[in-house]
């Protein structure tokens, strides 16, 4: 006698998924607000409750819904923090650092953590500083966070232990007229930038340590500070959640920068 099997819902379940996505596009179902229940889902598209809970699963991997604990799934929440790479040059006040003043022009409230350590660069770092082998970096590794306190993003500092050794930017914690300024009083202003944007899936300690929901892809912004005469001084590796950010660049035509 022939083994007959059940027709595959996987279609099904993937034209379920597209329209849910669809209703989630139009505003039916807000950012922030709770999906229906397993159970009116069941009944909208006449399926089982299992094969709801693949929908859901595709929409969470998608990074459209979240699941909360005991509270049911919601669409989330799009408020992304606007990130000019290029504000790290403007002319701004001495005691403002340029986190402030990104969460100042966004109208947003947050605070950081920052920690200072000294180590051997792993080989991308040293290439881009062009160091020898075995020579150490100091580090200042910076965890922002704004509104709700959840981790938004990273920002790792790199240069050479030589450079910095003893001074400010060694402080753990805050500097608050910021750490390129004390580059430049220990000769090594920053005056050219090198930048660098890769878009991937974030690594399991970028999971942890930004609190990442599944299917959460990020920016990693590489941004390599050379001196007036041409050396790499400071590399600075940012990472930026998809869900969380927009990265904006200005740019003007050559003899039009204004005043």
């Amino acid at each position: 006698m022939p083994n007959r099997s059940r027709p595959s819902t996987t279609p099904r379940i993937h034209e379920i998924a597209s329209d849910l996505r669809t209703r989630i596009d139009e505003g039916e179902f807000a950012a922030g607000s709770k999906l229906p229940s397993t159970r009116e889902l069941t009944e909208q598209y006449d399926i089982s409750a299992q094969a709801i809970a693949r929908v859901v699963s595709l929409l969470k991997a998608d990074g459209v819904v979240e699941g909360r604990q005991g509270a049911g799934v919601f669409v989330r929440a799009w408020r992304p923090l606007v990130y000019r790479p290029q504000s790290e040059f403007r002319r701004k006040p001495p005691t403002v650092d340029i986190f402030t003043s990104l969460l100042e022009s966004e109208g947003r409230d947050g605070s950081q953590t920052i920690e200072v350590e000294t180590r051997l660069p792993n080989e991308a770092v040293r290439q881009r500083l062009q160091l020898p082998e075995g020579e150490p970096v100091a580090v200042r590794r910076r965890t922002s966070y704004v509104d709700n306190q959840e981790p938004f993003a990273t920002d790792d500092s790199y240069v050479p232990l030589k450079l910095v050794e003893g001074s400010e930017w060694m402080t753990p914690g805050s500097v608050d007229r910021g750490t390129n300024q004390v580059l430049a009083e220990l000769g090594c202003k920053l005056v050219r930038a090198l930048d660098e944007m890769y878009i991937r899936m974030p690594r399991p300690d970028e999971v942890k340590r930004l609190k990442l929901p599944a299917g959460t892809p990020i920016a990693e912004l590489i941004s390599t500070g050379h001196d007036r005469n041409g050396r790499p001084v400071q590399v600075t590796s940012c990472i930026l959640p998809g869900d969380r950010h927009v990265v904006v660049y200005e740019r003007v035509a050559p003899g039009e920068e204004g005043e």
